[in-house]
């Protein structure tokens, strides 16, 4: 079973510091779950803008970690300029939410 997320960018930018490698690690898994909860409660909540904010804010980290989510954060920022119903983007932030937090899960795991 391949996982939720890649090292490939991370090990990259460490230039294979085990010790950098585990700061990134920790920081991912204390900044996103709190900006993933807060990104839900801006749908939920229909605030648009605050949406896009939290989306823009965990992209480069999705990307770091090769998360396969651009398309669908950029879909959030794009919602974020409508005026469409927040049930129309709910599908995807579940998408969002339950892809992310598989990824935290397998990171937990592997750098307990």
């Amino acid at each position: 079973m391949s996982k939720g997320y890649s090292l490939k960018n991370v090990h990259e930018l460490s230039g294979g510091d085990d010790e950098f490698i585990a700061v990134l690690v920790q920081t991912f898994l204390e900044e996103i779950p709190p900006d993933l909860d807060s990104m839900v409660q801006a749908v939920d909540s229909n605030n648009p803008e605050m949406a896009y904010q939290y989306a823009h804010k965990m992209k480069p980290n999705l990307q770091l970690f090769d998360i396969e989510l651009l398309t669908q954060i950029k879909q959030i920022e794009a919602w974020s300029k409508t005026k469409k119903a927040k049930e129309e983007i709910k599908p995807i932030l579940d998408h969002i939410v339950t892809t992310v937090n598989a990824a935290i899960e397998e990171l937990k795991a592997d750098f307990a």
